[in-house]
């Protein structure tokens, strides 16, 4: 008999629904009353389902009425009882004229009997069949029976009376008047916390000030409380808050209390309930903490969640009250759980301000430090640190004056970072760099010592560009261009690759002997070619044929050299970019004392510029340079070219211009982020 869903009949409230078999065949009333005068309980069993599975589908089962009350209602199989308990329910009870028919007497009777049965269970059933029944005449001469197995010596029993009580009392409160004061009796007698919770759910429902009247007589107690039991004190206070503003004391009292109870549901609900029931800062502190306290130690991530989200809710509705315990919220971040990290950071960003950022931003780095040293498991420990970068990095841009200190801890690290935590440190101090210019020099200096450790080319790109923007003096770009030329690796470019290939190929050669060397292959025809660079070369057939790069060992070559044999040409556009930029603005610091200087860099970067278009289109790389680095890499080596011409108009070009352009851009996510905060805090009013 499943319970899952179906359709009632419209006459009679109903208080279970049952899914018709509709592979079954419905029986007639011959073979049901035939199945019910069988001597066998199951096959009366299984008739009674069918019977009350046909009454709830609108079958005309009326006539068997009188066989279940003379077949089935002697019993003492607690299935069958537990089954007629059902159909009671279910059968009509009416006749056409609206009246109680004459068979209910009966079924009063059985009734009666179960409620005076010896054994528990039967009563208890019953007890819990009296809540579903509406008709004073049937409940009338059950009352005395009812109000005796209040003292039965069974807890199921005395449990069960209560609520059948408390059901008639609420649909037929004449018929027990004095309910509330023997429920009232029971909570002061009672020694079961679940017969005593469902005492005081009574009371509160029915007699609030009953309830509240034992609440006042047994605050000091509270604490010892059941979790069931205090669970209702708390939904008694909820209720009547409202009614009994003279209580108020007490109640808080009694709330402050419960949030030292020892289950997680009592301190969720009493947090909820305080907070609702007074605004003063000391009760909403009180309140966050407990929800701290909660996300702390709670072992489901769901369940963090909630409160979290909770503690969202309450920081949004009471701006700076609960700001001095982030640092406590910042202990949730022990949590295995990348999603519980991340909503305790997003609320850590909303609680920091210029009193406690520093403090929040050490803790942020140490919890860094921790991913980085933990490599047990990488993969976590890599969201973890991203997620870290991100609200250091929102935390830095929000409060300027712990920007220093996050820099210095970005550029001592960014060489353990991963790549995707490595790009976003390296945005950040890119961002740093335009807004602080004290920090430039510092910035500049760490990079310049850190170069040689990356080797993702996305931050590869961020730190040339930092390096060829903010590096201004002849010092800082003499440092910056050795540093470099140490990443590019031996000049010109290939040079080294084909010494190795070269080795390489006549390595077996040299292994095989004289006698099994084979005939060397004629010398292949060469042609000369010019250069976009205006530069000769040779190609012959030798140079258009594959090349086995496997020989060459790329991962033990400097980085940029490692990195442009990868293919990635455009972190090669962006080190031409950066070439430029320095030559430029060495030519224009130094002045005519280093001017054989400055043209030996010029030198050196247009050959390092045509190193690059020559590894793009060498048979050295999987994939040839495409069209658009091309041309810019062109277009750097044609700058250096007509440098003495237009010096104005290219210092212009690739200094000032991408200098304007950068700062807009910060500006502009300056201005977005303040316009999103402020939206933000308008949803929240």
């Amino acid at each position: 008999m499943a319970t899952v869903t179906g359709q009632a009949a419209p006459a009679d409230a109903c208080f279970m629904l049952i899914h018709p078999r509709l592979d079954l065949e419905t029986p007639n009333l011959q073979t049901l009353k035939r199945n019910l005068e069988r001597s066998t309980d199951a096959i009366k069993a299984e008739a009674l389902q069918q019977v009350i599975s046909g009454t709830l589908q609108g079958e005309n089962y009326e006539p068997l009425l009188m066989h279940i009350i003379r077949f089935v209602m002697p019993t003492r199989n607690k299935t069958l009882k537990k089954l007629l308990l059902l159909y009671w329910e279910v059968c009509p009870k009416y006749d056409g004229d609206g009246k109680l028919k004459q068979e209910t007497i009966l079924i009063c009777n059985a009734l009666l009997n179960d409620l005076q049965h010896p054994n528990e269970y039967i009563r208890g059933s019953t007890l819990r069949f009296l809540c579903k029944l509406r008709e004073a005449e049937l409940l009338e001469p059950l009352i005395g029976p009812t109000r005796e197995c209040l003292a039965h010596r069974h807890a199921y029993v005395r449990k069960n009376a209560v609520e059948a009580i408390a059901s008639i009392y609420r649909t037929l409160p004449h018929l027990i008047p004095d309910a509330p004061e023997l429920i009232g009796g029971v909570l002061q007698t009672e020694a079961d916390m679940t017969c005593r919770r469902n005492a005081l759910g009574m009371l509160t429902h029915s007699a609030p000030g009953v309830a509240v009247q034992w609440l006042k007589e047994s605050a000091q107690l509270v604490g010892g409380f059941e979790e069931l039991l205090q669970l209702a004190v708390i939904d008694l206070i909820r209720r009547a808050a409202r009614d009994f503003p003279g209580e108020k004391a007490l109640f808080i009292r009694c709330i402050f209390e419960l949030l030292g109870a020892a289950a997680s549901a009592v301190k969720y609900e009493a947090a909820a309930t305080l907070v609702a029931l007074s605004s003063n800062p000391a009760a909403v502190k009180a309140a966050a903490a407990c929800y701290i306290a909660l996300a702390t130690k709670e072992s489901d991530n769901n369940v963090r969640i909630i409160v979290l989200e909770r503690l969202d809710r309450l920081r949004a509705r009471h701006e700076g009250i609960v700001d001095d315990l982030v640092m406590d919220l910042l202990r949730v971040l022990a949590a295995p759980d990348l999603d519980v990290r991340r909503k305790a950071l997003g609320i850590v960003m909303k609680l920091t301000s210029r009193r406690n950022v520093d403090d929040v931003v050490a803790m942020l780095k140490k919890e860094l430090a921790k991913t980085v040293a933990d490599a047990a498991d990488y993969d976590a420990s890599l969201d973890y640190r991203l997620l870290l970068i991100q609200t250091i990095h929102s935390c830095a841009s929000q409060f300027p004056e712990v920007a220093a200190s996050v820099v210095e801890l970005f550029l001592d690290s960014i060489a353990e970072f991963g790549a995707s935590s490595a790009t976003d440190a390296i945005v950040f101090i890119r961002e740093v760099a335009e807004k602080f210019p004290d920090l430039r020099q510092g910035i500049v200096s760490h990079l310049v010592s850190s170069f040689l450790d990356f080797k993702a080319g996305k931050v590869m790109r961020g730190a040339l560009w930092i390096l060829g923007e903010y590096a201004e003096t002849p010092d800082e770009i003499r440092q910056v261009w050795a540093r470099l030329r140490e990443a590019i690796g031996e000049l010109p470019l290939l040079a080294a690759e084909q010494r190795e290939l070269d080795a390489a190929a006549a390595a077996p050669s040299a292994a095989e002997g004289p006698e099994k060397s084979e005939p060397r292959a004629p010398a292949a025809s060469a042609s000369r070619r010019i250069l976009p660079d205006g530069t000769y070369a040779t190609e012959s057939s030798l140079t258009a044929k594959a090349v086995d790069v496997s020989a060459l060992k790329l991962d033990s070559k400097p980085p940029l050299r490692a990195v442009l044999l990868h293919s990635d040409f455009f972190t090669g556009t962006v080190l031409a970019s950066t070439l430029t930029k320095l030559v430029l603005r060495f030519a224009r610091a130094a002045g005519a004392d280093d001017e054989q200087q400055a043209n030996s860099l010029r030198a050196e970067a247009i050959l390092i510029m045509a190193g690059v278009i020559r590894i793009g289109h060498s048979a050295f790389v999987a994939t040839p340079i495409d069209e658009d680095s091309y041309d810019r890499v062109l277009a750097c080596i044609r700058a250096l070219e007509y440098m003495d011409e237009d010096s104005e108009v290219l210092t212009e070009a690739f200094i000032a211009d991408t200098q304007r352009a950068f700062s807009r851009l910060v500006k502009g996510e300056v201005k977005r982020a303040a316009e999103e905060e402020r939206q933000h805090n308008d949803e929240n009013a």
